[in-house]
């Protein structure tokens, strides 16, 4: 059965069972305590406290969906078997409505009925219990009632079967697991607890279901696979691999990371996410250059990230449109980072061979690969494990944290400069404020902030936007700029808790680790979003707004330059 059927099946049966079916949510999440989205449930969460809510958006108690998810967590593990960075996760959800018998009788089922998979191929795990959270008796019965017999259910601990919370609070709980040949296949959550930041537990006034499925797992179930690269999800990139070899070498686990990384950036891209050294950037940079540096272990034609982007939509065209519109883009993307890291990685590997001498890399020297050559630390430990060489990653992280924190303390006395320039700086702040604004209101809220600067003559602005503004844009642009200077609006800033800040509606994009309680910068009703720069306070004091350019800064990213006063 291929994987589109099975997606079909999957929508299908749910849909028969009263939920409704909702679209992926993109990778750039909706809850912004995390980078990306990394389960099925992250844009259902506000619905797990609130089922009124869930009925007033989506018209329903229950819904299903297929999401997209991107997950750093098994970064290391990718190439083996069953661990992924990129994966699809099946997922049906229930808001105060069914619970445990109810999610375990649809498991069942579409499992034994849908799928045709033998009750003597899986085995069952529940929640142990512990001093917080007692044993999960209730999904014990109901694997029981279904005919399960209690041999094949095992009980594990919180490490194994008990799940959540996505980001640093929320919906949380025990979990009934399902295995098929000894793989997990489906994990179903059931939310009884609401865990705070301090790890706290409390009862949630309504039960949920939250459950998922990774679509690669099932495939490899359905398929008849030893492993999720054998799938169909998988077996044309692993082919093309092979074909853009110039010499045909015995390196599968290489081959893996490739076929892995080069569809999660295809994914990462195409949701609107760049290349740079900050947040879902970075993330996006390391796996493309772990990419482009086991391409050059394996010596694979030079122009292998284009025809690997290619196999990717052709794969997922059917399912993902959007991936055929946006091919071009994808491809320009991938072949300006590969341009910019194959220029340091050659000198980057000889500075390996050299401090690896003595059979260890220390934090020191780890840093400088990544600060001069631009090697992430996946890269220098992948060398290091080829060469039985040691790492020092506490160390190494120790030197970012270092340089972070110098960096820093640069911005703030950048910043905090007297007179004049101080004085400048905040009216150009604030104008980037207002730029930000007005670039969403004309071109779309695909656009994000994606780096600025400041100088005492002209303000910096990057932002994502895939092609070049028309004059009428531009024109548009600074006039409604203007029109907010000359309304003379009052800056206010308010201390609050940063998910409070979220929820109502400021822009966080440049998000690093924000301190529990963050300042936002409101412009009237126009402008809202965290910011700890300087401000004015009222717009007046701008004078005025004019853009001198505007250009490419990256693929998908461009560049306005532009003076106030």
């Amino acid at each position: 059965m291929d994987s589109d059927k099975i997606c079909r099946k999957f929508t299908e049966f749910f849909e028969r069972k009263g939920h409704v079916i909702v679209p992926s949510d993109s990778l750039l999440p909706t809850d912004r305590s995390v980078l990306l989205t990394t389960a099925g449930m992250q844009q259902f969460k506000p619905y797990f406290s609130d089922a009124d809510k869930a009925q007033q958006v989506l018209c329903c108690t229950r819904a299903a969906s297929i999401q997209k998810c991107f997950r750093t967590s098994d970064l290391d593990e990718v190439g083996d078997d069953t661990h992924l960075t990129f994966f699809e996760m099946l997922g049906n959800f229930s808001f105060g409505d069914y619970f445990k018998e109810g999610a375990i009788k649809f498991a069942w089922e579409f499992l034994t009925e849908e799928m045709k998979v033998s009750n003597e191929k899986m085995h069952f795990s529940v929640f142990e219990g512990d001093k917080e959270v007692p044993f999960d008796k209730e999904s014990v019965e109901a694997w029981k009632k279904i005919g399960i017999t209690e041999d094949k259910i095992k009980k594990f601990g919180r490490g194994d079967n008990f799940w959540g919370p996505t980001g640093e609070e929320g919906p949380c709980g025990p979990t009934a697991e399902i295995y098929v040949n000894d793989v997990e296949v489906w994990n179903l959550v059931f939310n009884e607890y609401y865990m705070d930041r301090k790890m706290k537990l409390t009862k949630l006034k309504q039960q949920g279901v939250d459950t998922g499925m990774g679509l690669e797992r099932l495939a490899m179930v359905m398929q008849g696979k030893k492993s999720i690269f054998e799938t169909d999800l998988f077996e044309p990139i692993m082919k093309k691999i092979k074909e853009l070899e110039k010499e045909k070498k015995v390196e599968e686990r290489a081959m893996r990371v490739i076929a892995d990384h080069a569809k999660g950036s295809v994914f990462l891209i195409n949701d609107g996410i760049r290349p740079s050294n900050v947040e879902q950037g970075y993330i996006l940079r390391r796996i493309m250059r772990r990419v482009i540096r086991y391409a050059k272990l394996l010596e694979l034609r030079s122009d292998y990230f284009d025809e690997l982007v290619k196999v990717v939509v052709k794969i997922y065209k059917k399912r993902y449109p959007e991936l055929e519109k946006n091919e071009k883009e994808i491809i320009a993307v991938v072949d300006e980072e590969k341009a910019k890291f194959e220029k340091s990685l050659s000198n980057g590997l000889r500075q390996f061979e050299k401090l690896s001498k003595d059979n260890e890399i220390s934090g020191a020297d780890a840093f400088l690969l990544y600060q001069s050559y631009g090697f992430p630390l996946e890269i220098t430990k992948d060398l290091a494990q080829e060469k039985c060489v040691k790492i020092d990653e506490k160390a190494f992280e120790a030197e970012v944290k270092k340089h972070q924190k110098a960096s820093r303390a640069g911005v703030e006395k950048k910043f905090g400069g007297a007179g004049g320039f101080g004085e400048r700086v905040a009216r150009q702040h604030t104008a980037t404020h207002l730029l930000h604004s007005a670039l969403r209101q004309v071109l779309g809220d695909h656009v994000q902030q994606a780096g600025s600067d400041l100088t005492p003559e002209r303000l910096r602005f990057d932002f994502t936007h895939p092609k070049k503004l028309t004059d009428e844009e531009k024109q548009r642009v600074e006039a409604i700029v203007n029109d907010r200077i000359k309304e003379a609006i009052p800056v206010t800033v308010e201390k609050m808790k940063y998910k409070d800040a979220v929820k109502a509606g400021a822009l966080a994009f440049f998000k690093e680790k924000y301190p529990e309680e963050v300042s936002v910068y409101s412009v009237g009703h126009f402008s809202k979003e965290i910011c700890a720069g300087p401000h004015v306070k009222n717009t007046s004091e701008i004078g005025g707004f004019k853009i001198k350019k505007e250009e490419a800064s990256a693929a998908g990213v461009r560049r306005i330059k532009a003076v106030v006063g």
